[in-house]
């Protein structure tokens, strides 16, 4: 690996070492809901995005609750309950399409892991391999590619 990939990975680590040694981490994570996300990622990166992209709605719904209660102490208090059913029934179908769009990014991030960590893996795989046969003194025997082939065949006929 490269100086600057090994840099790179001993920031990393002492950047999650510091996040893993803060009270409130070990507490949560010594809870029975944090042993159960611990053990579950896919719920995990699941809850965090939906917490993540339900911050801003309800945020609104909060600001809105708010100024629907100042106008019910001016007097408005009949339309103040139909206003807030009508923002909670919103506020119900945006959270639950949010809900819905977290579980799908986490699917394609999920996916994205497994499938980028498999080439990465390949990668590595084949380097090291490749390393291997040039200390032995080896010479790699590549196949003919698709367009050596099709090649030799032009010439043959």
């Amino acid at each position: 690996m490269s100086k600057e990939m090994q840099e790179l990975q001993k920031h990393w680590h002492s950047m999650v070492q510091s996040i893993h040694s803060n009270s409130n981490v070990v507490a949560f994570m010594n809870s029975r809901f944090g042993q159960y996300l611990d053990d579950h990622p896919f719920v995990a990166l699941s809850l965090l995005m939906f917490v993540a992209v339900s911050a801003i709605p309800i945020a609104f719904f909060l600001i809105f609750v708010v100024s629907t209660a100042i106008m019910a102490c001016i007097g408005v208090i009949i339309m103040e309950g139909v206003v807030i059913s009508i923002g909670g029934i919103a506020l119900l179908c945006v959270l639950c399409g949010l809900g819905a769009l977290s579980l799908g990014v986490s699917g394609v991030l999920s996916a994205c892991y497994v499938v980028l960590s498999t080439l990465i893996n390949y990668w590595y795989a084949q380097k090291s391999q490749i390393k291997k046969q040039e200390a032995l003194g080896t010479s790699l025997h590549k196949s003919p590619s698709i367009l050596d082939l099709s090649a030799n065949n032009g010439k043959n006929e």
